[in-house]
């Protein structure tokens, strides 16, 4: 038996929270969701338009406890940063056996990382990249890397084509323009990979698929995807020089870790 914390039930993580919630093995689940349901949501969810104005976190209840009934649903709602709502958060990280996250806020990851590290809790993260032309899917464990060393990794050593890249701020280019929001398909096929390599971890806690990332194109995107449909696996090793998890944050000062932090996090936003 399991009990999940996840934070965020958009689009995506109302698809990772209905496909886990399905699983005899999780008997209880915590969501973390301060957001109030909005008509152009309606697109891209579950939900009608005609639930406008009610909270996600009632929203996902009534849709969990509709043909989980036994399920001991506990909503939290509260922003993740929020310094005020930390002690239940923390409570809820403490009392659950596996965290998910399906935030798409570089801060708010950061954050869920850090509370995951702090109470020793495997966790999983799925990302669509921007106009749903593929997404990631990363697995954590409490002795391996962070979210710094993963997110460090790929941004320098990811590389589909040594060709330049294309310029995304054309729409008249080459390629999709990647501001365009992803679709609800895009959306769904990372969301059920995620969904589908967190319950196996809920099966089984020694379960290994031979990566800690996954990144699945989706769309042809000239320099960037040649291949539709192609996964590329990434084993990515915990860094000594990591600035949330490796030796620098154990020897800073506090003071000058914070600085350190918002320096890489600001490093990582404009690479």
């Amino acid at each position: 038996m399991a009990r999940i914390v996840q934070v965020g039930a958009g689009s995506g993580g109302m698809v990772v929270l209905d496909l886990l919630a399905r699983e005899p093995v999780v008997t209880g689940i915590t969501l973390i969701e301060p957001d109030v349901y909005k008509p152009h949501n309606a697109a891209r969810h579950y939900f009608p338009k005609e639930a406008a104005g009610v909270r996600k976190t009632e929203l996902a209840r009534q849709w969990l406890l509709a043909f989980r009934p036994d399920l001991e649903v506990r909503c939290l709602e509260v922003d993740l940063l929020s310094p005020q709502a930390q002690p239940e958060i923390e409570e809820a990280v403490a009392s659950a056996d596996l965290g998910v996250c399906a935030v798409d806020n570089e801060q708010a990851k950061f954050h869920w990382d850090a509370l995951m590290r702090k109470y020793r809790k495997p966790w999983t993260l799925g990302e669509v990249l921007s106009g749903g032309i593929g997404g990631f899917v990363h697995l954590f464990r409490p002795d391996g890397p962070c979210y710094g060393c993963v997110a460090s990794f790929l941004k320098r050593s990811v590389e589909v084509d040594k060709s330049a890249p294309p310029d995304y701020s054309q729409p008249g280019g080459p390629v999709y323009e990647v501001t365009i929001p992803a679709s609800k398909a895009s959306i769904s096929v990372i969301a059920s990979l995620h969904a589908l390599v967190t319950a196996e971890w809920l099966h089984n806690p020694q379960y290994d698929p031979g990566f800690t990332s996954v990144l699945l194109a989706l769309r042809k995107v000239p320099q960037v995807f040649e291949e539709v449909l192609r996964p590329y696996r990434f084993r990515i090793e915990r860094m000594r020089e990591c600035l949330f998890c490796g030796e620098a944050a154990q020897t800073n000062a506090a003071e000058d870790l914070d600085v350190a932090l918002a320096q890489a996090l600001d490093r990582l936003a404009h690479a």
